[in-house]
């Protein structure tokens, strides 16, 4: 009888602990800055009235969690500091620096709708 006690208190203690890591769908807090700007990354320009894109950058859980989810590490990193790690997919860029923590990128070009890229190295 016991056996049987402990076996149903036991069942009960997993189905209460996989019903706890039951994911919800829900927008979260986002620490991010942005720039909008036309030109080329790496020779922006005041936005004008035919050319203006969005430049994101995302820190924070927000950023970590997207590093986490964008798998295997890109190589050769932008950074040749020790620890420090890029993934790239797409047009997402993701990187973590010792010091600075997570940070991603991403860009929208504002007139076409178009997914660009949001930092270079």
């Amino acid at each position: 009888m016991k056996w049987i006690a402990g076996l149903l208190l036991g069942a009960s203690l997993l189905l209460s602990l996989a019903h706890a890591k039951e994911w919800t769908w829900e927008y979260k807090p986002l620490k991010a800055s942005y720039s909008i700007y036309s030109g080329e990354l790496g020779e922006r320009q005041a936005p004008s009235a035919t050319d203006r894109k969005l430049a994101v950058e995302i820190t924070g859980q927000a950023a970590k969690e997207m590093f986490d989810s964008m798998a295997p590490d890109f190589y050769p990193s932008c950074s040749q500091a020790k620890g420090d790690r890029d993934r790239r997919k797409g047009k997402v860029y993701c990187t973590v620096h010792s010091g600075e923590g997570y940070r991603c990128f991403i860009g929208i070009n504002l007139r076409t709708g178009e997914s660009i890229s949001g930092a270079t190295c």
